[in-house]
Parts: C-alpha cells; sequence; structure tokens
C-alpha cells in the first residue's frame, strides 16, 4: 500500500465516490453522515462539503436527502461506460484517425484532443491516432468529423510491438497489479474507498486492447471485477447505513 503513495481522500472526494458508484445517485443526508464517519471524515466536516457542493453546482438536495447535479450525471453514465466496456472481436485491422485540418484555436485542439483520448486512441505522431478496431466506433462530434478524416488500416509491424510503442504498457500493468494487490488486501474502511478510487482513475486509462497484443495475465479484467466487487459491498454499507438511520 505504502508503494502506491495514495493521500486519503477528502470529505468532497469521499461524497463523489459514494454518489458516482450509487444507482441511483441520490443518498440521504444521513445515510452520508453515517457512512463519511465510517471512513474517517466528521460528520461537521461532511456537511461543510455538501454545502460548498452544492453551491458548485455539483450537487442537488432534496427531501433531506442529496443527489449528484445532471452536469455529473453525464460523468456517472462515462464512468460506468468505462468500468464495463463493450469490446468486440478483433479481426487484425486497425482504426485510424488522420487530423487533416490546421490552424485550430487551442480550445478546439484540447477538444479535438480529448475526444480522441477518451475514444482509446493513442497518438502514433502528431496528428496521427491508432488503435486496433476492437471497440464500437465513437459518435464524434460535428467539429472532429470536420477535422479529421478516418481510415482502416492493417500495419505491417507486429501488432504487439506496436501497441507497446503506443500505450505504456507495462507501466500500466505494473500499477493495476499494485492497486489489485492493494484492494484484496485493505481493511480498514478509508484506505479501501481510497484504492477504490484510485482503481476507477486507472481503469479510465486502460487501452482496452484485444489480447492479441496485450502482454501475459493483463490486469485489467481481474480489476475490472475486484472494483465491481467493492461497489457492491459499498452498496451494502450504504442500505445497511440507511437502514440504521
Amino acid at each position: 500500500m505504502t508503494s502506491l503513495r495514495l493521500r486519503p481522500l477528502s470529505a468532497r472526494s469521499l461524497v463523489l465516490s459514494l454518489l458516482l458508484g450509487a444507482h441511483p445517485a441520490e443518498i440521504p443526508v444521513r445515510t452520508l453522515v453515517a457512512v463519511a464517519e465510517e471512513h474517517g471524515v466528521s460528520g461537521a466536516t461532511l456537511r461543510v462539503a455538501l454545502s460548498r457542493m452544492v453551491g458548485a453546482g455539483d450537487l442537488v438536495t432534496q427531501d433531506a436527502s442529496y443527489r449528484l447535479s445532471d452536469r455529473l450525471l453525464v460523468r456517472q453514465e462515462r464512468q460506468d461506460r468505462e468500468l464495463d466496456p463493450t469490446t468486440r472481436p478483433w479481426d487484425g485491422a486497425w482504426h485510424q484517425v488522420v487530423v487533416t485540418t490546421g490552424g485550430r484555436e487551442a480550445g478546439r485542439r484540447q477538444e479535438l484532443r480529448r475526444e480522441l483520448l477518451d475514444a482509446r486512441l493513442a497518438e502514433l505522431r502528431e496528428g496521427v491516432w491508432l488503435r486496433p478496431d476492437n471497440l464500437t466506433r465513437p459518435g464524434w462530434s460535428a467539429a472532429t468529423r470536420a477535422d479529421t478524416t478516418t481510415l482502416l488500416c492493417h500495419p505491417e509491424e507486429d501488432p504487439s510491438g506496436l501497441a507497446a510503442r503506443l500505450w505504456p504498457l507495462d507501466a500500466w500493468q505494473a500499477q493495476a497489479t499494485r492497486l489489485l494487490r492493494a484492494l484484496r488486501e485493505a481493511s480498514e474502511p478509508a484506505t479501501r474507498i481510497t484504492v477504490a478510487a484510485a482503481a476507477v482513475r486507472h481503469l479510465r486509462t486502460d487501452p482496452l486492447l484485444p489480447d492479441e497484443v496485450l502482454p501475459t495475465d493483463w490486469a485489467g479484467p481481474a480489476l475490472r471485477a475486484a472494483y465491481a466487487d467493492y461497489r457492491a459491498e459499498l452498496a451494502g454499507l450504504l442500505g445497511s447505513s440507511a437502514g440504521r438511520s
């Protein structure tokens, strides 16, 4: 656990972790207070965080409960898709996106890059993005469709070697293995939710490559399953706390 160097969650991060993992994303305030105290956050500290989150537009409060704002419900939906991805059998083809327009403003360049990264593409060189064609094609924004050309290709290079050039697979695998071990070994609630939150962040960077190009014993599926188990455990904790409230 020490090798991970994870900071304990703040009260705000704790609330977000609880609500982003809850379906529906609404929890009574008494339950939030009870669960927060089990995770080492005092009721007073939690209430200050809740008030600030409502003011910032992160949460909506009604009938002594808090729920995610519409903006964060969109984030939850995206996170759910990332944690339960849909892949398809791979026939060896690669999805290639080439940026074909120049002179874009900095904000537009950032939006384009974020959209390509969200689609799990990696940049081979400036303006040329690739990945194995084993995921459902994203619905590009109109701006991205205008700025890019999409192709299918079959690189002559060994696909495993190309994947290793495009993604830091060894580093990802090492961190996933550490997180998986920590999640299995942690017993304190505050430690478990801290590791689980780190696991979510790490899984969001999983390139979701086909088995044919991945290192042996890729830890992505195991870490995803371990987090799903933790989320079920947390749902049980929220339910039992609600029953005691």
